[in-house]
């Protein structure tokens, strides 16, 4: 079949690009224009038409590319035109009444680019990546991913291995054949080695997930000393209603932001106090809850209220950030007990100190999570399989003896399926359909 697609973002544009790919592309370029095939790589403007009344719909750039040299390693075109719906969908219209053209399913043009060996599976989940991508460290990233480092990696671990492997066999097709000792030394160096190596990798604190799915930040505290003002001001914009009613937050307030470049998801969480109502006991369950799995809580009290202990004392750890709010109610100096722990004195109402707060905020974030390394995990499916490859390579280990060799290459072959899952180099059809349904259509 030959697919086609929006490529370009939805709703009224300067520009939209519709991409089609496939055998019959060619049919589809020569139906729409009435005229031959454009030169191939060069924008050409050229007038495209309805196919069952020659009306025209637009005038625009075309850019053919044949295959295999396209982004699919099919037949590709792409047409330019001026983004209004109704030009898209009479596009859309003229190119679905030409036989064997349907339109694209989500991510289907990368899916069929890795299917052509044009990208491997690494790449194109990067790719998935920086489309989504919002904020510039999540940019970054999938940009460095995408050079092609991981993979590169990935593949030099798995040929390591195939290399013993080989050796492995040898000994099985050749049983009277003895090892030299060199080579069998140099079996056990490189599976440590590797070993250790995704071991290492492995140990990141999940730096790579945190940085594209957004670091977790959960706000918590007692009843009425701000949460949910603080929640609105991060936010830019009222999430959460702030009463002076206590205990108005039952439930978790969720909301996705780019602080000054980091991704983050900010919780707003119910005040935390003893309480008889049913609803709000579940609440304040659900804000502890929140807490433990947060990568950063900020602990807000009062100021006026400053004497915290139980729960609250022992939210404040090296994973959180203590906020006093409502320092512009503070007559004197601040509660003594406050003066043991690194907080920070802010003000919602008056909008003081609360730069101070986000950089706060910024540094713990970068301390804690941000790693220079070329070689990140960004998708828990590549942690799995790592994992897996490691515990296969402890078994080939500890495996003693020439009677145990048919094991042992059981055990290097299944740690170096788990490496190819992670770029595509074996059968992984059964993964494809999620990994590319996380794809926008048209890509």
């Amino acid at each position: 079949m030959t697919i086609y697609a929006l490529s370009s973002g939805p709703g009224i544009s300067g520009i939209a690009v519709v991409r089609v790919s496939g055998k019959d592309t060619a049919k589809v370029v020569k139906k729409l224009t009435g005229e031959e095939l454009p030169s191939p790589r060069m924008a050409t403007l050229k007038k495209f038409n309805k196919i069952d009344t020659n009306e025209l719909i637009d005038e625009g750039v075309i850019i053919w590319f044949p295959g295999p040299n396209s982004y699919t390693g099919e037949d590709l075109a792409e047409f330019h035109v001026h983004g209004s719906r109704a030009v898209i969908s009479a596009l859309h219209s003229s190119i679905s009444k030409i036989n064997n053209c349907r339109l694209a399913e989500p991510g289907e043009f990368t899916k069929i680019a890795f299917q052509n060996g044009k990208i491997n599976l690494l790449k194109a989940e990067s790719i998935a990546d920086l489309v989504s991508s919002e904020t510039e460290i999540q940019r970054k990233q999938a940009i460095n991913i995408m050079s092609g480092k991981s993979s590169d990696q990935f593949n030099s671990w798995r040929e390591k291995l195939l290399k013993i492997l080989s050796h492995i066999e040898t000994k099985i097709d050749f049983p009277e054949e003895d090892l030299p000792k060199d080579i069998l030394s140099e079996i056990q160096k490189t599976s440590d080695q590797v070993s250790s190596e995704i071991e290492n990798i492995i140990d990141d604190q999940k730096v790579g997930e945190r940085i594209r799915e957004g670091f977790k930040i959960a706000i918590v505290g007692p009843i009425n000393a701000g949460k949910s003002s603080l929640l609105n001001y991060l936010s830019k914009r009222d999430v959460a209603i702030v009463s002076e009613i206590a205990g108005t937050t039952r439930d978790v307030i969720e909301t996705h932001l780019n602080l000054d470049g980091y991704p983050v998801i900010i919780s707003d969480t119910a005040g935390i106090r003893d309480s008889k109502n049913e609803i709000e006991k579940k609440g304040i369950k659900l804000a502890l809850n929140r807490a433990e799995d947060a990568d950063l809580k900020l602990v807000i009290i009062d100021v006026k209220n400053a004497d915290f202990t139980g729960v609250l004392k022992d939210l404040v750890d090296d994973n959180a950030i203590l906020v006093v709010n409502k320092c512009d109610l503070l007559n004197g100096n601040i509660n003594e007990n406050l003066k043991k722990y690194d907080h920070v004195l802010i003000s919602i109402k008056n909008n003081s100190n609360l730069d101070k707060l986000i950089l706060k905020i910024k540094n713990k974030l970068e301390n804690k999570f941000l790693s220079h390394g070329d070689i990140l995990i960004t998708r828990e499916r590549h942690r799995q399989h790592l994992k897996q490859c490691i515990s296969h390579l402890k078994n080939f280990k500890n495996i003693n003896g020439s009677e145990e060799f048919d094991k042992a290459a059981e055990d290097l072959r299944l740690a170096t399926r788990h490496l190819g899952m992670i770029v595509g180099k074996v059968d992984v059809e059964e993964i494809l359909g999620s990994i590319f349904n996380d794809f926008c259509i048209g890509k």
